[in-house]
């Protein structure tokens, strides 16, 4: 006789019951029409889509958060087209004076400070003794000319490990900039 899936483990409920003696009698009679174990590789494709699938819906409330951002604040940038096919950790808005206003939790996640920690304070927290010189500068400068840029910089996290991280610096603006966009990914 062959089993269902489901009729398997009521099986396999009803036998663990049985003694040595009385399961011998009927082992021979039972006969899976499946395997006994499910393969992983299905769990693990399973898996696999559930946390990119989570990670798709972050990545989407973050962005729903920006817009929320330049809505309030009136900003002429196209966001859609900002991040259209942009795959990043951290997202942080500062005001036009690069104090912080905003970061998202793939912030937290990277840097291992929290966004309480963050709101208010300039960016530069999270740069240290092998941040270099040459690339703050870079930074500051193009900060100055008001177009986005992109730049790869030495950052340390809260336990104080250095990460390169990869920085594209957008101005957002309504008649002026009133606020910058850093989108940041770390470089592996």
């Amino acid at each position: 006789m062959k089993y269902s899936l489901s009729e398997m483990m009521c099986l396999d409920i009803y036998t663990s019951s049985l003694s040595s003696k009385e399961y011998d009698k009927i082992k021979l009679q039972i006969k899976p029409s499946t395997p006994k174990f499910m393969p992983l590789l299905s769990w693990d494709i399973y898996s696999q889509n559930y946390f990119k699938t989570l990670k798709n819906l972050k990545t989407e409330s973050d962005i729903k958060m920006v817009k929320a951002f330049a809505k309030k604040a009136k900003w002429k940038n196209e966001i859609d087209t900002i991040f259209n096919n942009q795959d990043f950790d951290a997202l942080i808005i500062t005001d036009a004076g690069q104090k912080i206003v905003w970061v998202n939790e793939g912030f937290t996640k990277m840097t291992g400070y929290s966004k309480s920690f963050a709101v208010n304070k300039k960016p530069h927290f999270l740069q240290g003794i092998n941040t270099s010189t040459k690339a703050k500068k870079r930074i500051r400068n193009k900060l100055h000319e008001l177009k986005p840029f992109t730049e790869i910089i030495m950052n340390y996290r809260k336990d104080n490990t250095p990460y390169e991280c990869q920085v594209k610096i957008i101005p957002m603006y309504s008649d002026n900039v009133t606020h910058f966009l850093a989108i940041e990914k770390q470089v592996v």
